[in-house]
């Protein structure tokens, strides 16, 4: 058993600091956490770190725990980058609607993930740039925690998902090997 920052910052580095859920927030919204010095140079990334608390619902009905994911490499001109608000929204989302997302999913952004952008939704997807036990962490409570990390996409790769499923998806995403931590990658070809 672990504590979650812990597991955290044992693949992403030390947490530096978090954002408070902003007022007005739906309840269950999460803080958003900021690392750095993790495994992966030069990338920054951002979790939730409370969203655990939430309990969350699977489509079948089963209850889910989880934490959100998001890392990329610096934007210019944007020091911490689209993730610490699109971390903040999705968790917003799940607590309002009580529903867990997951592995394949799909979902698309309000907006472009960065100002003039093309990619539009996130893939919901195991963080499998980490090592597997880096997945998931059960807690000191028994509290079982998924960690879900959330990769922008472009609308054809959305679109690519809906219509031939989230294992051809990641097929593609293993033959073609974009740099996911990438925001600025080119589409896959698909």
């Amino acid at each position: 058993m672990a504590t979650l920052i812990d597991h955290l910052e044992s693949r992403l580095g030390q947490l530096v600091g978090a954002w408070s859920v902003r007022d007005g927030a739906p309840e269950g919204a999460a803080q958003v956490g900021y690392f750095t010095g993790g495994n992966f140079g030069g990338v920054q990334s951002y979790a939730t770190i409370t969203l655990h608390q939430t309990h969350l619902v699977s489509p079948d009905g089963d209850p889910q725990h989880l934490e959100l994911l998001g890392c990329g490499r610096p934007v210019a001109g944007d020091e911490y980058g689209p993730f610490p608000g699109v971390l903040e929204w999705m968790a917003e989302r799940l607590a309002s609607t009580g529903r867990a997302v997951l592995r394949g999913e799909v979902v698309p952004l309000p907006m472009p993930l960065t100002p003039g952008g093309s990619m539009t939704a996130l893939y919901a997807a195991m963080p499998v740039y980490f090592d597997d036990d880096f997945f998931s962490v059960t807690l000191e409570n028994g509290t079982h925690v998924s960690v879900v990390w959330l990769v922008p996409i472009y609308g054809a790769e959305a679109d690519y998902v809906k219509k031939n499923g989230w294992s051809a998806f990641e097929a593609e995403l293993t033959k073609q090997d974009p740099d996911l931590f990438d925001l600025n990658r080119p589409q896959l070809r698909l």
